[in-house]
Formats: structure tokens, C-alpha cells, sequence
């Protein structure tokens, strides 16, 4: 009997939903870094085996939101409850039981939907620490499964493989089996791009922009991809700020996404980067439409 559906991963911001993704599909197709809110859009990753198709959706962190585009985040999230068959809860076993879990949980469908309850970061918790916090959480539903594991490492990861397909009702292929997601190949290289500037800035920058790219553009008899983006900040501060010293910045920034572009795509890539100021972008509902955040 061939199994098959689509789960969704939630969870509060940075408890490694992105990474728990990339872990169950095998490669990175969505970015990942240490600070919150990193994931804006709903990202699909497939995994294909012999016993069923698991069509994964990495969703935004579920948090009090403050901004017209934190808002849209969490619509996001909450909007991926109507459409799977089934619901992946992350939890941060090293945090322990969060106000925000609670809340999770009980905003959750009521119904047959089967939840398991996935307690991710044991690499980085004593086991003795874990049912304590199981303890505190099953009682807030039935969940179908409770999980620890390492999204990081990879422990823990067959174990919910098998519980997530014993939870799976019959059904087709839905995608090709040699797809891993249905992300264009434009979104995934402004993320990866966008993922650069997370990690190499701080403060308000990463929150401040956003990546388009305005050409991809293919020679195959080169193996050659020419990709062009403009980052999108919201002051003359953070442009300059993103720019550096003499374009340092800029430069270090393009360097390191060319390198996991290569990678991703098995081709030389081209990149040029460019920084445009977008007043208060993420507080305009125009400008969020214009950059995917809220679909037209």
C-alpha cells in the first residue's frame, strides 16, 4: 500500500523547523541560521521512499506578531493547518515548555488530524530533562506520536520517518520522484542570498531586507547561471551598512552565496548584487505583495 500526504512543520521561531526540513529531505532547501524569524514563506520539501511520497511544508515561526509582515508570517503558519493531512509540532527540548507552545497547541484543529509531537535539540539537553517536559505537554492534546531527536544531527530522524508513514493514509505520487521541492529556482537563490545577509549582519539588518532577483539566466554549454538581485532595506543606514567599507560587505556577502549557489546548482554562477532603499517596506502592504509576502 502506497502512503502519501502532506505535513506540515510548525513550532515557535528558531526552534528548527528549517532544519528538521532539510534533515527529512536529504538536502538544504531551506536556509537556516541562529536567529528567529528567519523563515518567511511557506517552503515544501519532498521526501520519496519505497513506502510513500512525504510532501513536507517548513512554515514561518507561529509569535506575537508586531509588523505587517511578521503578521503575514504567521497567517502563513496558521493558514498550513487547512491544507495537510497531518501536523509535525517542534518544540526546543533545551528551552523547555514555552508560553508559545501552549499557545500553539491550543490554537491548533480540533479533529482526527494526527499531530506528533516532535522534541528536537536532545544533542544539546540531558535525558532526564526530557520526559519532564513530554509530561507537561501531552496533556494538552492526543497527540498520534512523541518524538526526541537532533534535526542537527540526524538522531532520532527514522523514528519519526516511521511514525509519520504509519500516520499517512493511502494515496498517489503527487510530484516526480526526483523533485525535492516546488520552489522556483529564482526563490531559492534569493534565499540562499538572503540567508548570507542574516548571518554576516546584525542588529535590525536582517529584519530589514528583502532579496528579488531581477535575472537568472542559464548557459548550459558553459554551465554557467548569470543571476542578478537587488537586496531591499528600508534606510540609507542599512544600505550602507550592507554595502561596507569600501564594499566589503557586499562583496563577502556575494562571495559566500556564490559558493552555496555552485553547490546547490552544480554549475559556475555569476552573481551581481545590488542594495536599493525601499522606505518602511514591511510596514507597506504594496511593497510586501511586490516581494512575495502576500500573495496578489
Amino acid at each position: 500500500m502506497f502512503k502519501s500526504g502532506f505535513i506540515g512543520i510548525v513550532g515557535r521561531p528558531n526552534v528548527g523547523k528549517s532544519t528538521l526540513l532539510n534533515a527529512l529531505v536529504g538536502e538544504k532547501i531551506a536556509i537556516t541560521t541562529s536567529k528567529p524569524q528567519t523563515t518567511r514563506n511557506r517552503i515544501m520539501g519532498i521526501r520519496n521512499q519505497a513506502e510513500g511520497q512525504m510532501i513536507f511544508m517548513d512554515t514561518p515561526g507561529i509569535h506575537e506578531a508586531d509588523s505587517p509582515l511578521n503578521r503575514q508570517m504567521v497567517n502563513i503558519a496558521r493558514d498550513t493547518f487547512q491544507r495537510v493531512e497531518m501536523l509535525l509540532l517542534l518544540v526546543d527540548a533545551a528551552a523547555g515548555v514555552h508560553a508559545g507552545d501552549r499557545a500553539i497547541i491550543k490554537s491548533l484543529p480540533e479533529g482526527a488530524m494526527p499531530v506528533i509531537l516532535v522534541v528536537n535539540k536532545i544533542d544539546i539537553v540531558k535525558k532526564m530533562q526530557l520526559l519532564p517536559l513530554i509530561d507537561q505537554l501531552h496533556p494538552l492534546r492526543p497527540f498520534a506520536a512523541v518524538v526526541p531527536l537532533s534535526a542537527r544531527t540526524g538522531d532520532g530522524l527514522a523514528p519519526l520517518i516511521a511514525e509519520i508513514l504509519a500516520a499517512l493514509p493511502e494515496g498517489p505520487v503527487y510530484f516526480p520522484e526526483d523533485t525535492m521541492t516546488d520552489a522556483s529556482e529564482r526563490f531559492i537563490a534569493a534565499e540562499i542570498i538572503r540567508e548570507k545577509i542574516i548571518l554576516l549582519t546584525r542588529q535590525e539588518i536582517p529584519y530589514a531586507t528583502a532579496v528579488v532577483v531581477d535575472a537568472f539566466k542559464e548557459d548550459e554549454p558553459k554551465r554557467l547561471i548569470r543571476i542578478q538581485a537587488t537586496i531591499h532595506v528600508e534606510k540609507d543606514s542599512q544600505k550602507g551598512i550592507l554595502i561596507g567599507k569600501k564594499g566589503g560587505m557586499l562583496k563577502e556577502i556575494g562571495t559566500k552565496a556564490r559558493m552555496d549557489l555552485e553547490q546547490f546548482f552544480n554549475a559556475r554562477i555569476y552573481l551581481e548584487l545590488f542594495v536599493r532603499v525601499q522606505k518602511d517596506w514591511t510596514h507597506d502592504e504594496k511593497m510586501l505583495k511586490q516581494f512575495g509576502y502576500i500573495q496578489k
